[in-house]
């Protein structure tokens, strides 16, 4: 825990110095142990704190003392979903797969007091769950189901958990609640004592004391600022012991788990509130009018307020903790470059939804504007699933008071579900709009029928919400018909009302919805086969994020041009893209933009022939479940996984790959799965089959759009036939391969287009650069214009007055020059050459 009491030497002999003063906490605690290890019932302890007060150490010390099993798990650095609980059974699993499976019946009916109890079977177990408050939601809601169930291993079960003062922690209505708060003043002398190497002059002690106020982290962390010089009194104290980087230390942690607007509200309630003699309170007008001059939204007042932040008498406003208000004024933030002074959040909230509501000091419906400002943020730049749970509040408090704003909220958290992967948050979000009309009751009615595999009522109703799209402006709107599209499979269409979506995006100045528009567009482009143009938008939508602070947004982009770098063969942008866009999207959940990224390192991978760890890569994504790939982009990376696959020997499990991506080829929902199936069907068959396959593949392409994947079935078509020794019926698919990927933009392709090209023993169809030709001497020239009519190297002799072995030699040199291997390629090499010319001038 930041800001944790630290010691200086060991503690003397039965004496524990971080717990001065604390013998009531304490009993509390060794009760619950006592109750636990003799199976006499078990139960939950929650202590509560601020930051620096002790909640760590405590819970270290009940694992330290309970007799039998127990186990200390601190909040995992990444909030993904499960996350808290897979940390708590691998704190306990003896192996990585116990792990796994442990987590899975945690996941299923069963429950995660059933996968615990198979862990510590027969045992009784301390379970000290750290900073509570930081865990994921799901896990937390497991945790709470799992306090609620009766039975022997309950009463053999303690649980001590720690949470900030400023959160609540659901549970039985038995909980009982440890308050840490300051310590008395011969307690904190006596912990002043083991933090100082050597005993403090008396003047020091006396200030420092008076100065940390028993705060046991301020007096810790001030003690650490001060040199020994200044703690004996051989040194000048700072004018401020408890100064800025103090509090810093102590407080930063608290403060920057808040969202930007709550922060910066915070600091300017603080300046209110200020003065040196301590928090004088303000009244709430007051604040409201600093807050209006600072252009700060003032809807999470309610939320300070509620978590104990800020302490409501009456019209007057105040702070629980002084060091709290001293800390938030000396971290006021300033507004963000580039953009007018408002949260992610707040922006997102004016540019969806029009002109923020006048802020209301109380009441349900000012709690669910301050929500959905908290949602959005998390949306923008947070785990997407917190953002999730936060936008459903905000529906649930918005409700009939303010519909439009409600209704935006699920759709918004459905987003959030949707880029985590989680089908069943998707239906939740959406479980709840069915109030509204129109076009937004056709698109709620589409998603839950494409989620829920009733294809034919989702195509009827995404149909008319793309049939209409021209029907309203409003940039939001159109952003979900360019999404209904991408449902149904019509990139042509997603491109386009993508496109008009960031066009009135742009000309109504929404700064904060620009990146989203962009994200959207990129990812049709990008589904289409444009991928020149989906690379260019999504380095405009990623400059855009950076801008704006859209965290999740950027990852998305760099997902975007890790795959176009995979296309075009730009190995070292993969690598780099695809890490940029991991390390935000694996620890906020986002399951889409992770499954983009490592399809386009496998990609790269192919590329380089590196089939066994391409195919190792993409299995994972391609296997259904919570642990597989995104739902929506599972099937699209299995003609991939097909090829990788197949060239590394994994038969067996492209088979089954296929066979499932036929019945998603059968739907009608992807144009390119028809003659992506029948490519895979290609490269798995044997004999003369993969010929009927390839020819079936190849007409399926024709009218299907994204001359790449074609182009690719032309590729491998054409290896088959050179394979067989087939070289003449090769070299027509393979020069039509090599044309479209240099029409695409994707050298590297056309690089292992060109090189089966050679192996054919023909032209790869490039005509060779003039300066290259005009590096030839005269006589290299006269030699190779004769070649390139036909005549032989004997022909060529006797013309020219050479021996045969002469114009060998000079032809080798134009082989070298031209950069070719045969005289088969040479008429195509000089093909803008004038075969009945003078030599060209030769170049110096």
């Amino acid at each position: 825990m930041r800001g944790a009491t630290h010691t200086a030497r060991a503690a003397g002999p039965g004496q524990d110095p971080r717990w001065y003063g604390r013998a009531a906490e304490l009993a509390v605690v060794g009760e619950l142990s006592a109750r636990v290890a003799a199976g006499a019932g078990g139960g939950v302890v929650c202590v509560t704190g601020g930051p620096g007060e002790g909640r760590s150490t405590l819970l270290a010390r009940a694992v330290r003392d309970f007799p039998g099993t127990a186990a200390l798990v601190a909040a995992p650095g990444h909030r993904v979903p499960w996350s808290g609980a897979r940390a708590l059974c691998a704190a306990l699993a003896p192996s990585e797969a116990a792990v796994r499976r442990a987590l899975r019946l945690a996941r299923g009916p069963a429950g995660l007091g059933a996968a615990l109890a198979g862990l510590v079977p027969g045992r009784p177990a301390l379970f000290c769950l750290d900073d509570l408050h930081l865990w994921d939601a799901h896990s937390r809601a497991a945790l709470a189901a799992t306090w609620q169930e009766p039975g022997p291993w309950a009463r053999r079960t303690g649980w001590v958990v720690s949470s900030a003062r400023h959160h609540r922690v659901p549970g039985p209505a038995g909980i009982r609640t440890v308050r840490l708060g300051r310590l008395g003043r011969e307690a904190a002398r006596a912990l002043l004592g083991e933090l100082c190497p050597a005993s403090p002059a008396g003047a020091v002690a006396e200030r420092l004391l008076d100065a940390a106020d028993g705060h046991p982290g301020v007096l810790a962390a001030a003690v650490r600022h001060l040199t020994p010089a200044q703690l004996a009194g051989r040194a000048p104290l700072p004018g401020d012991v408890v100064g800025g980087g103090v509090l810093a230390e102590v407080y930063g942690g608290l403060l920057g788990s808040l969202p930007v607007d709550g922060r910066r509200l915070l600091a300017v309630v603080a300046g209110v509130c200020g003065g040196a003699d301590g928090d004088r309170g303000a009244t709430v007008g007051a604040v409201l009018d600093r807050a209006r001059e600072a252009r700060v939204p003032a809807e999470p007042l309610d939320g300070l307020v509620a978590d104990g932040l800020l302490r409501r008498t009456g019209g007057m406003l105040g702070f629980e903790d002084p060091f709290l208000r001293r800390a938030a004024l000396a971290g006021r933030p300033a507004p963000a470059d580039g953009v007018d002074g408002r949260s992610p959040g707040e922006r997102h909230r004016a540019d969806r939804l029009g002109p923020p509501v006048p802020v209301r000091a109380r009441g349900a419906a000012a709690r669910g504007r301050s929500l959905l400002v908290r949602g959005l943020a998390a949306l923008a730049g947070g785990p997407v699933m917190d953002a999730h749970a936060s936008l459903l509040r905000a529906a649930e408090l918005l409700g009939s008071q303010a519909p439009v704003e409600a209704a935006d909220a699920r759709f918004l958290a459905m987003e959030a579900a949707w880029a985590a992967g989680d089908v069943p948050a998707c239906l939740a979000a959406l479980e709840g709009a069915r109030e509204r009309r129109g076009t937004e009751r056709d698109f709620l009615d589409g998603l839950r029928a494409a989620l829920t595999e009733r294809l034919d009522e989702a195509r009827t109703a995404l149909s008319r919400v793309v049939a209409l799209d021209g029907a309203s402006d409003e940039p939001r709107l159109l952003l979900r018909a360019g999404s209904a599209a991408l449902v149904l499979g019509d990139t042509d269409a997603a491109a386009r009302v993508h496109g008009r979506a960031l066009a009135r995006a742009r000309a109504e100045h929404r700064t904060a919805l620009l990146p989203r528009a962009l994200e959207h567009l990129a990812y049709a482009e990008l589904r289409a086969g444009n991928h020149s143009l989906a690379a260019r938008t999504a380095r405009e939508g990623l400059r855009a994020a950076e801008l704006t602070g859209q965290r999740n947004v950027a990852a998305h982009q760099h997902a975007v041009l890790a795959l176009v770098a995979s296309v075009t063969g730009e190995g070292a942008a993969v690598v780099e893209h695809a890490g940029r866009a991991l390390a935000i999207a694996r620890p906020h959940g986002l399951a889409q933009a992770v499954t983009l990224a490592e399809w386009a390192l496998a990609r790269g991978e192919l590329g380089r022939g590196l089939a066994d760890q391409a195919a190792a890569r993409l299995r994972p994504l391609v296997r259904p479940g919570p642990r597989g790939g995104h739902f929506a982009l599972r099937m699209m990376v299995v003609p991939c996984f097909v090829e990788a696959a197949v060239a590394a020997g994994r038969v067996a499990e492209a088979r089954e790959a296929t066979s499932e991506y036929a019945v998603w080829a059968g739907l009608g929902v992807d144009g390119q799965a028809p003659a992506q199936w029948a490519r895979c069907r290609a490269l798995l068959a044997r004999g003369e089959e993969p010929a009927r396959w390839f020819g079936e593949a190849v007409l399926r392409h024709e009218g299907a759009g994204n001359d790449f994947e074609r182009a690719r079935t032309l590729l491998a078509y054409g290896t088959w036939l050179r394979r067989r020794r087939r070289p003449g019926e090769a070299r027509g698919p393979l020069r039509d391969a090599l044309v479209t990927f240099e029409r695409a933009a994707a050298p590297g392709w056309a690089d292992r287009a060109r090189g089966e090209l050679r192996a054919t023993g023909a032209t790869s169809g490039s005509a060779a650069d003039p300066e290259a030709v005009g590096e030839l001497t005269p006589q290299q020239q006269r030699i190779a214009r004769l070649v390139a009519q036909g005549a032989t190297n004997r022909e060529i002799a006797e013309r020219l007055g050479l021996s045969p072995r002469t114009v060998d030699h000079h032809l080798r040199g134009v082989y070298a020059r031209l950069g070719i291997r045969s005289r088969v390629e040479l008429p195509a090499a000089l093909g803008w050459f004038d075969p009945e010319g003078e030599p060209a001038p030769r170049r110096r």
